[in-house]
């Protein structure tokens, strides 16, 4: 790996404004730049995962090494170069779909393409534009998909700060948006983190259906509606059934809550929009769905990541929660005795809150 940044000869400061340039150019929002050092949050990790909080995401603990140290995963990187994508689709009201009981609440991120395929493709259109600039260097490609604190990486770089829901929160953008990064070894400037912005507001701790967010800053993901139906394998704990309403696929609700997303924008990413009418269908219908309508409607989308099972399991507890009618009742019958035992419990779950 050498090349033009094994020479003096290069203006890192003019490069780090072009970099930022291209990437907006690329359809991010906004990009930064940070050190690699991570010293101050390791501990809070640590501490997180010694309380137990990250539930049954393994991978957490498994890697937290490695989330401290990104020389680990791209031997030789001195810089993040952090990147903001908006994703706010124009979809029906999320207030709207969340008060209709009927329809299935999915969290708006999920609602058009898979975004690691959409942040991953256009940081590598950004990392190829620095090459034909510098030349061959050293770089690696993230996100959300290996051990990077990338939050962390985003505050650093200047892109926000952490909201008291544990989310970065920008002034100007509230916090739909998706991060990602490139690991480089090119010694860029770094940019000034931004100061915080929560103040006294706790309205996203007190909106939390299951009270996830312990704390100010501090989640129980085992608690959190995003992990039970997005995370988790198996059963979902009985006791938060009946809090998570009609939220199928992830939630939305410590964002919707939040002042700073007044300031949020449609995203103008074509990837982003509505697939599927989504953003406003009802539960029984989608119950109905077998394996192959399943896979063939939510080719390329995040949710086919869950699989058919737990997503069958998810609308289970949707309906369970749903307003008492027969349609509810039949769709749930047809499914009660479905090869996988997970999905009839669920069904049997909700079948039995109707009932009662």
């Amino acid at each position: 790996m050498h090349g033009m940044n094994q020479t003096h000869s290069m203006d890192l400061s003019a490069l780090a404004l072009s970099i930022k340039a291209w990437g907006r150019e690329l359809g991010f929002s906004a990009l930064g730049i940070a050190d690699i050092d991570l010293s101050p949050a390791q501990g809070r990790l640590r501490e997180w995962l010694a309380k137990g909080r990250h539930g049954e995401m393994d991978y957490m603990e498994k890697h937290a090494a490695k989330r401290a140290h990104p020389d680990d995963l791209r031997p030789g990187t001195l810089r993040v170069v952090a990147a903001r994508m908006n994703y706010w689709p124009t979809a029906a009201g999320a207030q709207r779909t969340l008060d209709d009981r009927g329809k299935a609440y999915i969290s708006r991120y999920a609602l058009g393409r898979d975004y690691h395929k959409v942040m991953r493709a256009r940081l590598q259109r950004l990392a190829d534009r620095i090459e034909d600039e510098v030349g061959a260097f050293g770089y690696r490609v993230f996100t959300d998909s290996a051990p990077v604190m990338e939050v962390e990486f985003a505050r650093k770089a200047g892109l926000g700060w952490r909201g008291k829901h544990t989310l970065l929160l920008a002034r100007e953008t509230g916090s739909y948006f998706f991060i990602g990064e490139i690991f480089t070894d090119l010694a860029l400037p770094v940019d000034i983190a931004t100061g915080e912005h929560c103040g006294t507001c706790t309205r996203c701790i007190e909106v939390c259906p299951t009270q996830a967010i312990v704390a100010p800053y501090e989640l129980d993901a085992r608690r959190c509606i995003s992990y039970l139906t997005i995370e988790l394998k198996g059963s979902i704990p009985v006791a938060l059934r009946p809090l998570i309403g009609n939220r199928v696929y992830g939630c939305d609700d410590c964002q919707l809550i939040c002042p700073w997303n007044r300031f949020a924008s449609p995203s103008g990413e074509a990837d982003f929009r509505v697939r599927n009418g989504l953003d406003s269908a009802e539960m029984v219908d989608l119950l109905t769905w077998d394996e192959a309508r399943f896979r063939e409607c939510l080719a390329g989308s995040a949710i086919a990541r869950i699989g058919h099972e737990r997503w069958l399991r998810n609308l289970a507890v949707g309906l369970g929660n749903a307003p008492r009618g027969e349609a509810v009742t039949a769709a749930l019958r047809a499914r009660a005795d479905h090869p996988s035992a997970l999905v009839r419990e669920h069904v049997q779950w909700a079948l039995e809150r109707h009932a009662g």
